[in-house]
Formats: C-alpha cells, structure tokens, sequence
C-alpha cells in the first residue's frame, strides 16, 4: 500500500464507529436467483454483474460494453479514485472534505473469479426483485446531467472500462465502501455500512460463497 493510500485508511478508521446501521429489506426463500460477486482491490470493493442480467431500461451505461459478459462497478472520490498514485494532498482532501465523486465501470470476459485472480471475489445470490433493486441503486448513482446516459470522464484504471460522474458527494462518513455496502443492503442483503474493505466482506463472507482467495 502506497504512503498516500495508508493516510486516507488511516483516516478512515477514525470514523468507522459512525456507520449508521439500517435494517435491511426481507429476502424471500426459496426460487430462481441472480448471482453478483463482491470484489476486493486492497483498500476499496467492487461488485460485478452479469451484463445479461441487468433489466432493460436500466443503467444505459452499460450499453457503452457491448461485447463484455461482465461489469464491475465501484464509487468514490473523483479525484482520488481516478489518480493512479495520488499524493499526500489529495488524500487527505478526499478524507477530510466533502468531494464530488465518480464511478468506475469495467467490462470484462470470461468468470469473475478467473479475471481478478489476485483478488478475493465472494459470490452472492440475490432474488430476481433484490437484483432489479441494487440495479436500481447504480443506475440512480449516475450525474446524467439531464442527458439519456452520463459521458464518460475518461478510461478506468485498469482493464476496458471508464469513469462516469456520479450524484453522490463523497467524505469521510460516506466511502466507496460505505457505498458498496448501501447498494448490497438495497438489494436486501444484510449488510451494515463499513468504512472499510475487510469490515465489508467480513460480513458478505457470512452469507456468500468465497469463489477466490489469494494466498496472502
């Protein structure tokens, strides 16, 4: 982990005691399920959906990915989260004031677990209304500005993918994990915010299946 990195986690776990806790919404037993996978980067999450899963009329950015089989979609700073190795001002500018924020959207083939093979991916199986709710939550995250679908801010940091500007402002109490973990409890998971990445799948590894988990 860079210097820049550890500051904002450090910075971050100051304020983990805050994470307001939601009830989640009830998931029913029993028929046919749509499955997501939750993705660890280090010090931030991302969840991937089959790109054949999402609902028509949904998420018009997703049609930018036209030959991926898979997106994976993560929020944060705008600034931050777009900087390959930002420096000390920029880190803690994210942690300590309120920020515009963006989201990073990457398109990918073949299984979730096989393209982030250095990552811990945890598979979750949602029913068909608790997907179309997460959905939902990332297609409402998008700034479109008025127009049909958000203009990308420029390529994502890996893979084929872009940054898209999103509505929310990020800050202290409300982190790209923060985010994931809201957009998993939308879809009725019962997940409780986190600042962090490990206080996150901590809890997503009770109720999901561990599909891949590097040695450390």
């Amino acid at each position: 982990m860079t210097l820049p990195r550890a500051l904002l986690l450090a910075a971050v776990l100051l304020a983990a005691c805050a994470a307001p806790q939601v009830a989640p919404a009830p998931t029913p037993d029993g028929g046919p399920t749509v499955a997501i996978h939750l993705v660890a980067h280090e010090w931030h999450t991302g969840i991937a959906i089959r790109r054949a899963d999402i609902p028509a009329g949904l998420w018009p950015e997703s049609r930018d990915f036209p030959r991926a089989e898979h997106l994976e979609v993560g929020w944060g700073d705008r600034e931050f989260y777009q900087t390959p190795d930002p420096g000390l001002w920029i880190t803690l500018r994210a942690a300590l004031l309120p920020t515009a924020s963006v989201l990073q959207v990457v398109g990918f083939p073949g299984p979730v677990a096989g393209y982030f093979r250095r990552s811990e991916v945890i598979e979750l199986a949602l029913p068909g209304d608790g997907f179309e709710r997460l959905i939902r939550y990332i297609h409402h995250a998008h700034d479109r500005g008025g127009a049909p679908a958000a203009a990308p801010l420029g390529p994502s940091l890996y893979g084929e993918g872009r940054f898209y500007p999103a509505r929310e402002t990020f800050h202290l109490f409300r982190t790209c994990n923060v985010w994931t973990a809201r957009a998993l409890r939308a879809a009725g998971l019962p997940i409780r915010d986190s600042i962090t990445s490990e206080g996150l799948m901590s809890q997503v590894r009770e109720i999901g299946k561990v599909v891949n988990r590097p040695a450390r």
